[in-house]
Order: structure tokens, then sequence, then C-alpha cells
């Protein structure tokens, strides 16, 4: 295959490896033209020839290209209202419980339409007054906070949010933001946006039970079985039990973590008793 920059297999381990050091990303074989065709951008701004000068040029470089290494390479792929049951769960069965305020933690929340999407169900359940409910969003991507803490979108991003939503939560924009609406301060407000890298040894936030529901979807899938172990037994801890719900993607099972985790239907699981 021909290409601009010179790419070799030797080049894709690197990355891999890498990607794996810092994010715990598990990139496959199959992921190779994937990786070329983000880090060719990076390739081309810097003016180098080729992929492996571009990883030479990261080992001496500072922790600023580290971190758009690290953006460009991760998957954001999210919408809002994504897996609908997953709302319903937590409006029937997780905030009626709740403590106040009710407390969630939306991982690998991407551009935000996840916790927004959280903050709008909490708003609707167990109301918007001040303190009623927080929600921390996390993310290693940096670029993707920024979006996500903007809360600007295009129409089309909010397809799947309803009229009385999209009238009780957004505004319409107009002029330069023609076409694009914007969160309102009720579902604003409660977001904490911070980075966050699981495999960093310290999240700061290990106060045990502190989350009613930690949202962690399509999160997973990047990940190897003994990452994902490692990362499940973390997020026990900090569950609220015994109502305390992880929410994981569609694709995802946690068999390997039966003595962590319980699945209760539906890509749910509950802490398996005993286990925290």
């Amino acid at each position: 295959m021909s290409r601009e920059f010179s790419f070799t297999q030797a080049d894709y381990d690197r990355v891999a490896a890498h990607l794996f050091r810092i994010a715990g990303i598990h990139l496959g074989a199959t992921r190779k033209e994937m990786v070329y065709s983000r880090l060719s951008r990076e390739v081309r701004r810097l003016r180098l020839d080729g992929v492996g000068a571009y990883l030479d040029y990261l080992d001496k470089a500072g922790q600023h290209e580290w971190t758009r290494f690290t953006n460009v390479l991760t998957t954001n792929l999210t919408s809002f209202f994504r897996e609908q049951h997953h709302f319903g769960i937590l409006a029937e069965k997780v905030l009626p419980r709740a403590g106040r305020p009710a407390r969630i933690w939306s991982c690998g929340c991407a551009s935000g339409e996840e916790p927004y999407s959280i903050a709008m169900v909490c708003d609707e359940t167990i109301g918007g007054a001040s303190g009623a409910f927080s929600i921390l969003a996390t993310d290693v991507n940096t670029t993707m906070l920024q979006e996500a803490e903007a809360g600007v979108f295009e129409k089309e991003r909010v397809e799947n949010v309803s009229p009385a939503r999209l009238h009780r939560y957004f505004f319409d924009g107009s002029g330069a933001f023609a076409g694009k609406v914007k969160v309102k301060p009720v579902i604003r407000q409660p977001i904490d946006f911070r980075m966050l890298n699981l495999m960093h040894p310290n999240w700061g936030i290990e106060s045990a039970g502190q989350f009613d529901a930690i949202f962690c979807r399509n999160v997973m899938i990047y990940f190897n079985k003994e990452t994902q172990y490692q990362i499940l037994k973390r997020f026990a801890p900090l569950l609220r039990q015994p109502y305390g719900l992880l929410f994981a993607g569609h694709s995802e099972a946690f068999f390997n973590a039966k003595d962590l985790f319980t699945p209760m239907g539906a890509t749910t699981y509950r802490v398996t008793p005993g286990a925290v």
C-alpha cells in the first residue's frame, strides 16, 4: 500500500506500547490503518517524514505532545441518551433511593452527551434544586473535555432529545451560533468535568460509597481482561450499597469479575455481596 509517510509494523508496535502504557488501551492488529490515518496529521503538522520519526520526536517532547498523542488516538463515539434503557433504570431504581445529593460518575464522558443526558434525567426525577444532584464527568481526552465543558452542539447531534427537553434544557443558537444549541445552566452547573486517566494510581475520588451510579459504557472494550478487572476492583467500593449500580456498554460483559460485580440484566451490574 502506497502511503504519504513511512509506517512500519515496528512503528505500530511502538504506538500500541505507548498507548497501553499511558491509557491502558489495547490496540488490536486491525487498528493499523486507523492509527496511520490519525497520526499522519501529527506527522504533517510537525513536518516529519514518517511515524517512526514522530515517535522519536515524542521520546524527547514534553507532556503537551504526549497529551496530543493520547487525544488523537482515543475514540469518542457518543450521543444523547445512547442505550436508552439505562436512563430508565437510573430514574426508576437508583435516583428514588439515592442519598442527597445524588452523585453519579460519567466515566469516559467524551464530548459530554452522556453527563448532560444524566443531568436531564436527574432534574426530571429528583428536581433541580441547588445541591439535589452532582455529576462527575471524566475523560482522558482533554480536547473532548473542552468541547463537553462548552456545552455547544450542532442541532443534528440533539436529534435524540425530545422537543420538550430541547425547550427546557437548551438555548437555541442565533447569529453566529445559528444551527447550534447550548445547554442551560440547570444541567451544566451540577457537572464537574475533569481529566482522569483510569490507569493513574490515584484518581482523587477514592471516598468509599460516594456514587449512586457509575456510567462506564464502551470504555472497557479498549482494555484487556486484566486491566478491566483492576479497574472494576477500584469501582466497587465507590458505589453506595446496596443499590448503587454500574452501567456498562452493550458489548461489554464482566464474566471474569463475578466476585466483584453481579449482572442485573440490560448491561447493568451491582456490587457482588461481600466484595467490599
